[in-house]
């Protein structure tokens, strides 16, 4: 993963010194509510319903062991003991003090960590495959790319007040799982027919208010031109984009209003005025970025037969073989998803006790290293086949073999009600409901593959979305409602869900969701997922089933 130079460092314990001076003089009283507002954003700091929320980059989701038992000493020390991951591969503090927020900066600062650019109307964290580096079907590795982007959106002047906030995603292998699709540019490295690596550029996904996927603008673009010709796409937006109405200024609605053919002209006729300027990358920037992400030191292995791996082992362990373990690209090893949505658990957080353990699991079986997932998961990346047995049962003791990755209790969570302040409901509350309504694991694999997104309000922080099935969070006359949606996929043919019909209390929503279910069941061909059989029956079977009138 990068290491910091003495000049990164050097800029981040600035910034941090920078902070401290601005927040004692809002504290003082000598800065206004108004003029201290862009600072904090622009230094992770949100106000929420009953505390500040402090978001920390993980940029691209890759964390050392160090900086994730430093999140746990944070947690500890400043907060109540546990953090939470998010959708952007970040993590949040939901109980920060503000007064002590620049001394969680500083000691982030000592382990290479920071909150810049992770809100305001800034480039935010960079995002990426959590498999990248390691994925069997990867073309090209995006860890590299999005470290160059890091480093060039980082405290770009130019880009530092756009019309509103904007993402970035890159992925590299053949599954897309970036939710690409759904950003403001998405970025797919591929290998052209001579094996030299090109993008191809996406603009104007997002979720939210306003839900769109994004346009191909660009079919093929040479390494050297990705930051002047994310440079022109940022300069169009940021000239043409609404700043009359946050509710329309996202660059999807700039794209939709144009069109996607007038808006890759007007970027185009940007970059042939600038395409060849400072911003131009060269060779030996792309080798000096490169040389942090090298591959580690794998010992020669041979794949082992997965029957053999799982031949008398508990049950537990095949459930968990079968849903958690990722095949990796080099033979003997595999990667491994901690899912952090165990029954009772809100999806996402975890503890400070088992953060440290997760470090040391990582040190002991992967190298050192831990991933974050946009699914809100946690990953290692290259643990050795013949090791993974005794990972398990070490995970089974401490609650983190929980075998469900990609199935309904899986579930993509915002905080909700419970936390922001923007929230028309509590998703935490519904989302274990609905883990409690389905605790049995064999049915939740006979069921298979399905992705279930809660948000508590239009925001859309949990991708209600392109949920297969989404649920969200409404407010109706000052009750909690909750609207579903079928059909949606953040994959690379990514789809938006449609509303069956009218919203639901708290309290039913487990049980419509078991009636879409039956109807699945009952719908399905064989070995189809629940996403193709939505797609290909539509949503009138499910309405009839969920709406019918009892006798």
């Amino acid at each position: 993963m990068y290491k910091y130079d003495e000049y990164d460092q050097r800029i981040v314990d600035e910034r941090v010194s920078q902070f401290r001076d601005q927040t004692r003089r809002y504290l003082a009283g000598e800065i206004a509510e108004n003029d201290f507002l862009p600072l904090r954003l622009h230094n992770g700091l949100y106000v929420q319903r009953f505390a500040p929320m402090m978001r920390i980059a993980v940029p691209y989701g890759l964390l050392s062991t160090q900086q994730v038992r430093r999140l746990a000493e944070i947690s500890r020390k400043y907060d109540k003991g546990y953090v939470h991951f998010t959708t952007r591969q970040n993590v949040q503090l939901n109980w920060p003090l503000l007064e002590e927020v620049p001394d969680i900066l500083a000691e982030l600062a000592e382990v290479e960590m920071h909150a810049v650019q992770t809100s305001g109307a800034c480039i935010r964290n960079t995002t990426s495959d959590q498999f990248a580096g390691v994925a069997h079907d990867e073309i090209v590795d995006p860890r590299l790319w999005c470290e160059v982007i890091r480093q060039w959106s980082t405290f770009h002047p130019e880009f530092t007040f756009l019309p509103r906030k904007f993402k970035i995603a890159v992925c590299g292998a053949e599954e897309d799982r970036a939710a690409t699709m759904v950003h403001d540019i998405g970025v797919h490295a591929f290998k052209n027919d001579n094996n030299d690596v090109r993008f191809k550029i996406l603009v104007g996904g997002g979720l939210g208010r306003t839900p769109m996927t994004a346009s191909v603008i660009r079919e093929s673009l040479e390494p050297e031109y990705l930051l002047t010709y994310l440079e022109s796409i940022l300069r169009v937006y940021n000239r043409y984009g609404r700043r009359d109405n946050k509710y329309k200024a996202r660059i999807k609605i700039l794209v939709k209003a144009l069109t996607p053919a007038v808006f890759a002209e007007k970027v185009e006729a940007e970059w042939e005025i600038m395409k060849e300027r400072a911003t131009l990358l060269p060779a030996s920037e792309i080798d000096r970025v490169s040389q942090h992400f090298t591959e580690p030191d794998y010992q020669a292995l041979d794949d082992l037969d997965w029957n053999d791996v799982s031949l008398g082992a508990p049950s537990g362990f095949q459930s968990w073989l079968k849903q958690n373990v990722f095949r990796h690209k080099k033979p003997g090893y595999a990667a491994v998803t901690l899912t952090l949505k165990a029954t009772g658990d809100a999806p996402g957080d975890i503890s400070a006790e088992k953060l440290e353990i997760v470090a040391d699991l990582a040190d002991q079986y992967s190298l050192g290293e831990v991933r974050v997932s946009h699914e809100q998961n946690l990953i290692l990346s290259d643990v050795q086949q013949n090791h993974l047995i005794e990972l398990w049962q070490k995970l089974e003791t401490f609650d983190l073999a929980t075998p469900n990755r990609g199935l309904l209790t899986d579930v993509i969570c915002c905080p909700g009600g419970d936390f922001c302040a923007l929230a028309n409901a509590r998703s935490i509350p519904l989302s274990e409901a609905i883990q409690r309504k389905f605790e049995d694991i064999d049915y939740l694999h006979d069921i298979g593959e399905i992705d279930l997104n809660i948000s508590g309000c239009m925001n859309a922080c949990a991708h209600h979305h392109v949920g297969h099935i989404g649920v969200l969070g409404v407010d109706r006359k000052g009750e909690e409602y909750f609207q579903i949606q079928l059909g949606g996929s953040a994959s690379k043919d990514a789809t938006l869900g449609k509303i069956i019909g009218p919203s639901f209390k708290r309290e039913d929503v487990p049980d419509i969701l078991e009636k879409i279910l039956g109807v699945y069941v009952e719908q399905r061909h064989e070995d189809e997922r629940f996403i193709d059989t939505c797609q290909r029956i539509g949503l009138q079977p499910f309405k009839e089933k969920v709406y019918a009138k009892a006798a």
